[in-house]
């Protein structure tokens, strides 16, 4: 295919165009998206950016923020979820583009609640903080203009004039560090932080300020800035709320499992029920641990403990048959007729596996159902431990299960700053021997599958050689072939429809 000069002359400049409207790999959002995009999209940018938030999240728990292994695993979930991150990389207007139209998506799904806002800022300014760490230095003072920041690096003639009031006034700072090193005149009012802390030096209404202070500085006016554009969504919302199709995505998008479903459907027959016991201390996650352990004890579990641990049993390749049959033996050794669970139980076992009723096949709960949904009360053990269990009933456990002093510290720890899923992840660490698991924790099934990969070698659990039951077809699912059915799809699957299946295990006698 060829091309005149003046085609050629009018498709550089389309991509200059594209290039000037993401000038950098960061940015302060100033400016909403003004682009028509497909609900589809919508909703995939939303679900990515999600991932990628939480990644931020999970990541600075584990790890020191800034350091080597910091720094390159948050860049491989940016370059896995195929977000902005670096400059001078060519292809960089569609991953920037990304950024930008999902930063202001998760916005609306975020400005509802005071809680949900601070986490929201709080991982958007970690993840800014990365990236300006990455910036190279000749791009920040275009970073900071196109930011609307009247912070200038001064020359190096005024740097050698005022040498010695910088060394003295900012602290780790010596002589060779300030001439290498930018300084940038910034405003008095825009340091009052680093002013407070006698960090800084200060002339004519100016402050002085070496490159590796500003970024605290870049952080708090973004946070400014962001706190007060949510408020201001915040106020809006109502508007963007009434229309039916997007309403649902934004309700749900700040507590939804995105990950693996981890339904039966490739692990059906992997198990048998002889290794349940063995597989309970080994790969077990706690919340499935203890209820394993509460129906040997009391060969009963009420209702939320049963449809917990029953999907959990489906999910890692329980059968019907399996499930009819382990539910009922146990059972019955806590002196339950068996004509009694027959008529009770076995109709609503076979309904949670898609058999009976509207032949739903339900998927395990996700750790954020497990956390957020259906807390237990007394006589209960569904829930996640990390998140319901009282601080020093948790650490007896812990010490049950064999972890050391020191883990059971940084576990608690964790546990305390309310980060459950870490917390478990760190669990995983302590009864694998393993320094760092390599994924993030978002489900009990993973956890089950990510022990079975390490105990086995890096495969899966050998299949157990019994004769699965008949598949029985499924009815099928019509493609969305528009972007409001995908959107209905999408709610289904964020608020799993529980209809029939509260009658799974009701029965509490």
């Amino acid at each position: 295919m060829e091309f005149s000069k003046k085609k050629w002359r009018m498709l550089r400049l389309a991509g200059d165009q594209r290039n000037a409207s993401y000038p950098h790999c960061l940015q302060f959002y100033l400016q909403p998206p003004s682009e028509n995009i497909s609900l589809i999209e919508f909703e995939n940018l939303a679900i990515d950016r999600v991932k990628l938030l939480k990644s931020v999240e999970n990541l600075g728990v584990s790890y020191v923020k800034g350091t080597e292994q910091y720094q390159s695993k948050l860049e491989s979930e940016l370059r896995k979820l195929k977000f902005s991150y670096r400059e001078n990389l060519e292809d960089e207007y569609e991953p920037r583009r990304r950024d930008h139209i999902s930063h202001f998506i998760l916005r609306l799904a975020y400005c509802q609640s005071e809680e949900l806002r601070r986490w929201f800022i709080q991982q958007e300014m970690d993840l800014l903080r990365f990236r300006f760490s990455i910036l190279p230095k000749d791009k920040i003072q275009d970073f900071l203009k196109d930011s609307q920041l009247q912070f200038e690096a001064i020359s190096d003639e005024e740097k050698t004039l005022r040498e010695q009031e910088i060394i003295a006034s900012s602290p780790n700072s010596s002589g060779s560090k300030v001439v290498l090193e930018s300084i940038y005149k910034i405003p008095f009012a825009d340091a009052l932080d680093l002013f407070r802390g006698r960090k800084v030096y200060l002339e004519d209404g100016f402050a002085y300020v070496p490159l590796k202070d500003i970024v605290a500085i870049i952080l708090n006016e973004f946070r400014a800035k962001l706190s007060k554009a949510l408020a201001l969504t915040a106020r809006s919302l109502p508007a963007v709320q009434s229309d039916e199709r997007l309403q649902p995505l934004l309700n749900h998008l700040s507590h939804s499992y995105t990950g693996q479903d981890y339904s039966t459907q490739g692990n059906v027959g992997k198990i048998s029920l002889d290794q349940i016991d063995s597989l309970s201390t080994k790969s077990f996650p706690p919340c499935m641990r203890q209820l394993h352990k509460a129906l040997r004890e009391n060969h009963h579990l009420r209702h939320g403990g049963r449809m917990q641990y029953g999907l959990f049993l489906k999910g890692i390749g329980l059968t019907l048959e399996q499930a009819l049959q382990f539910w009922k033996q146990e059972f019955i050794k806590g002196k339950m007729d068996p004509d009694k669970f027959d008529k009770g139980y076995s109709y609503n076992i076979r309904h949670s596996f898609g058999k009976e009723g509207k032949r739903t096949d339900y998927t395990p709960f996700s750790c954020l159902k497990i956390i957020l949904s259906n807390p237990p009360s007394q006589g209960d053990y569904h829930g996640c431990p990390f998140r319901h269990s009282d601080p020093e009933l948790l650490k007896q456990k812990l010490q049950s299960y064999k972890i050391s002093p020191g883990g059971i510290s940084q576990i608690l720890d964790l546990a305390k700053g309310t980060h459950y899923q870490v917390a478990c992840q760190k669990y995983f660490e302590m009864i694998h021997n393993v320094d760092d698991c390599g994924f993030s924790l978002n489900h009990p099934n993973q956890f089950f599958c990510e022990s079975q990969r390490i105990l086995n070698g890096g495969k899966d659990i050998k299949k157990e050689p019994i004769q699965p039951e008949t598949p029985q077809p499924k009815p099928s699912i019509q493609k969305a072939k528009d972007a409001s059915s995908a959107l209905a799809s999408l709610n289904s699957s964020l608020e799993m429809d529980m209809e029939g299946l509260e009658d799974y295990f009701s029965e509490d006698s």
